[in-house]
């Protein structure tokens, strides 16, 4: 587990946002907790995290677990990169099965086992790390190739290939250099 994890914590009961802030910020985690699902959204543009561990079910009676299906939704429209783990004490199979549909990347049962917990939050951070990862290599690649190409086109000529890009020389000798082209 990086040091550097920061986890998202939601759900409704404080003693399970205590308990989870316990055994996650055992392992060095950094630990945000959050009662309300309305919060969630402005939390996520506010701090870049390496996983989210979301209840199902926020509302008293309710378990069919629509509320954190539909938090699921937000939050993989937010960042598409951020690893859910979706957690309940009211769950059977076709409910986790959905969850895993709908972008979750583990589903865990209330009362959990600190070691299942943990390890679903881990896997959920190293994945999330690993798609930023990708996602900014292929971000990296397509400029260079974007470079590559407008110099290919203007002949290497730096500034008909700068005003092309839209970007100043300087930025372009930045870019180019930062690509070793």
């Amino acid at each position: 587990m990086s040091p550097h994890s920061t986890v998202l914590v939601v759900d409704d009961d404080k003693d399970v946002l205590h308990a989870a802030e316990l055994v996650l910020s055992s392992e060095t985690m950094r630990v945000k907790v959050l009662e309300s699902p309305g919060e969630v959204e402005a939390a996520i543009e506010r701090t870049m995290f390496d996983a989210l561990l979301v209840d199902m079910n926020f509302a008293v009676g309710k378990r069919d677990g629509g509320q954190g299906l539909g938090l699921l939704a937000l939050c993989r429209r937010s960042d598409p990169t951020l690893s859910v783990v979706l957690m309940t004490a009211y769950a059977g199979v076709a409910l986790a099965v959905e969850a895993l549909k709908g972008g979750a990347v583990d589903f865990v049962m209330k009362p959990w086992r600190n070691e299942t917990l943990l390890e679903a939050v881990r896997s959920a951070s190293a994945l999330t790390r690993q798609r930023r990862q990708e996602e900014q290599i292929t971000l990296d690649a397509l400029e260079r190739q974007t470079i590559e190409r407008t110099l290919e086109r203007h002949r290497g000529n730096i500034s008909l290939s700068a005003a092309a890009l839209g970007i100043s020389r300087a930025a372009l000798y930045r870019r180019m250099a930062k690509h070793a082209l």
